[in-house]
């Protein structure tokens, strides 16, 4: 038996326990997989008494995944990029640190989804860790060009220089909303992509319907039994295809699981059996 853990705050919400479980029995492995709460300020000592306890492995989730970054002995270049951590390897007391999140990204746009990204512009709504952790992956999958447009435009200019540092990704700028406005007539994007909780608040972006319309795919990373409110946005000024996050869920998930055990497990049916349950509810 292999044991381990999602840590969050809150983390009693996290589906992770049941598509880890899930990819196990593809393959007949024993494991366990717990939640574990971390107050602010108590990431580290949660980490470190499941560490000790004979764990073998954990997901990191919101607020900690810098933190964890920080803290981890080696990392991925993906994390590197991220500068966050989504997933802790242990290996002989150390802790190897990898960003899964990117990943199951473009596994979705790609996969599930059909999209092919090779020469693609991509608009990212959002200027925290969830935009880091998918910039590097997405050029690595083809897309020409990332524009990340916040609120705090300083922000977003910031993140494209911490990024940029990385080499190939020259392509990528960052705008405020207003800008968006202005150049609505003149450019759009292939895929406009929500890294932003504001929909979880009900809350619409400053997204003009035009460049709705003339994309490919509007995606949102959070999930919902329902339409998002971004999703909403975009169907109804006229974009063709509108996804939630739930799939780029399982998909980093995979990939985690992969780190772990050597394996890729198949995605497909957990995903399917993953909504199910969630629209049922």
């Amino acid at each position: 038996m292999k044991y381990f853990a999602v840590i969050g705050h809150p983390v009693a919400h996290s589906r992770s326990p049941i598509i880890h479980q899930a990819f196990a029995k593809q393959f007949g492995h024993e494991i366990a997989y717990a939640r574990l709460h971390a107050a602010p300020g108590g990431f580290a000592d949660v980490l470190a008494a499941f560490q000790a306890a004979g764990g073998h492995g954990v997901n990191v989730t919101l607020p900690f995944k810098i933190e964890a970054y920080a803290i981890c002995s080696e990392v991925s270049n993906r994390a590197k990029s991220a500068a966050a951590v989504n997933t802790i390897a242990f290996s002989k007391g150390e802790l190897i640190g990898d960003n899964t999140d990117g990943l199951g990204l473009v596994d979705d746009l790609s996969g599930r989804l059909g999209l092919r990204l090779e020469g693609l512009s991509v608009l990212i709504c959002g200027a925290g860790g969830a935009t880091r952790g998918v910039i590097a992956p997405l050029f690595e999958a083809g897309c020409r060009h990332i524009r990340v447009v916040n609120r705090d435009v300083q922000k977003a200019k910031q993140l494209c220089i911490d990024i940029n540092n990385v080499p190939h990704h020259e392509a990528l700028d960052a705008c405020s909303y207003s800008d968006l406005q202005t150049l609505k007539s003149s450019q759009g994007f292939d895929v406009l992509i929500n890294a932003t909780s504001a929909g979880l608040a009900g809350q619409r972006l400053d997204v003009p319907d035009a460049m709705f319309a003339k994309s490919r795919l509007a995606y949102d990373m959070v999930y919902a039994a329902k339409p998002t409110v971004f999703m909403q946005q975009a169907m109804h000024a006229g974009c063709a295809e509108s996804s939630d996050g739930l799939g780029m869920l399982v998909g980093q998930a995979a990939h985690a699981y992969a780190l772990w055990h050597g394996v890729m497990p198949q995605t497909a049916q957990v995903y399917k059996d993953l909504r199910a349950a969630i629209d049922g509810q």
